[in-house]
């Protein structure tokens, strides 16, 4: 663990027309939308006093342009670690159409055929925060939302099944912290903060 704690800002991409009907989205390259360019901008203004070391972003296109958006695309190093989840054969699909066919279906508990596993995610996730407690200082990471789920469930060491829990929309906030500064004791500082209810 690095002498100087870091705080983990997680900021998923701006809206797409697939998040928007609710479209499983993993290694498809949609772009952002208007309202989702202009959401990303609005979040940009929540980061901007915060001294970053270091940006980390998904190789997707609108996780990169949402970092680009809110300012930060200058320092951004793509990390493959922060793709979304693989959905496979249930790429392009509503939650509604796969529980046609499997009523009980649960991402976090099933995963995707064809695509990956919850033990896969959560051993991707593991090695992003194994990478990220070698860093100092305020990290962003720009990112997707099944994977940020994920993510805030292990930082506190929680089963990749309890990400479920960690509802985040379309260009919104979360921070990975630690209570009184303890490596010991990782915490979720901050959780689905969206730039219309960010204020001053």
């Amino acid at each position: 663990m690095s002498a100087v704690l870091q705080r983990v800002f997680i900021v998923r991409h701006g809206e797409t027309e697939w998040s928007m009907s609710g479209r499983h989205t993993g290694r498809s390259d949609i772009p952002l939308t208007a309202r989702g360019e202009d959401r990303a901008r609005a979040i940009g203004s929540r980061l901007r006093g915060v001294p970053f070391t270091r940006v980390l972003v998904s190789p997707r296109q609108r996780a990169r342009r949402t970092c680009e958006l809110a300012g930060l695309g200058l320092k951004a190093e793509v990390d493959q670690n922060l793709a979304e989840w693989d959905y496979g054969d249930y790429e392009g699909k509503t939650s509604v159409e796969i529980r046609e066919e499997r009523p009980d279906w649960n991402l976090f508990r099933d995963g995707a055929p064809g695509g990956e596993m919850p033990a896969q995610v959560s051993a991707r996730a593991d090695r992003l925060i194994a990478h990220l407690r070698t860093l100092e200082g305020n990290i962003a990471l720009f990112t997707h939302g099944h994977f940020s789920r994920v993510l805030a469930a292990r930082w506190i060491g929680l089963a990749v099944m309890e990400g479920q829990h960690f509802l985040l929309d379309t260009a919104c906030l979360g921070i990975l912290d630690y209570e009184h500064k303890r490596a010991d004791a990782p915490v979720i500082g901050l959780w689905n903060e969206g730039p219309d209810r960010l204020g001053g």
